[in-house]
């Protein structure tokens, strides 16, 4: 029996670090945290009746532009809603007080993020407001029972036109 050569035993071992290498920088590039710089920014809140898994850091985004970064989410006492501090880039003052926020997935199963649809009115949004117009997050899991539940109605005869039972 020959020992494997030492030239063997050196390209395995740095195949095995370029893979971990590899690994550790695909997690940086897909999570919330890379690439992203804090620097001067106001805050807007928002109110969710369901964040899903939105996490501190997801990005904010206007037009596929990360324009700032979730900075605390907490439920209110009183409403049960999930209150959602926005800390938006100080670059990004127009936005208009009457955009609209809701919180989308990044492709299926990706990190969940805050999208901001600007609205049109002439005044904008200062430190501490708030963004009234917002849409929660959509569970796969519901969007799979309404599938199920309601995926067979348009098939099944209405009740009103069904043949009378003898």
């Amino acid at each position: 029996m020959t020992q494997p050569r030492r030239s063997f035993q050196i390209g395995s071992g740095l195949f095995i670090v370029l893979g971990f290498a590899a690994l550790a920088y695909l997690a940086t590039q897909t999570t919330s945290v890379a690439n992203y710089r804090e620097g001067a920014s106001y805050v807007l809140k928002a109110r969710f009746g369901n964040v899903g898994q939105l996490k501190l850091r997801a990005p904010i985004k206007v037009a596929g532009v990360r324009i700032g970064s979730v900075r605390s989410i907490v439920l209110d006492a009183t409403t049960l809603e999930a209150v959602v501090e926005l800390a938006i880039d100080t670059r990004y003052r127009e936005l208009p007080d009457d955009s609209a926020a809701a919180i989308f997935t990044s492709g299926l199963l990706g990190d969940q993020y805050v999208g901001i649809k600007p609205g049109g009115s002439p005044v904008m949004f200062e430190d501490g407001d708030e963004v009234v117009l917002t849409q929660s997050s959509m569970q796969l899991e519901d969007l799979i029972g309404k599938f199920l539940v309601g995926g067979g109605d348009a098939d099944r005869p209405a009740a009103d036109t069904a043949p009378p039972s003898p």
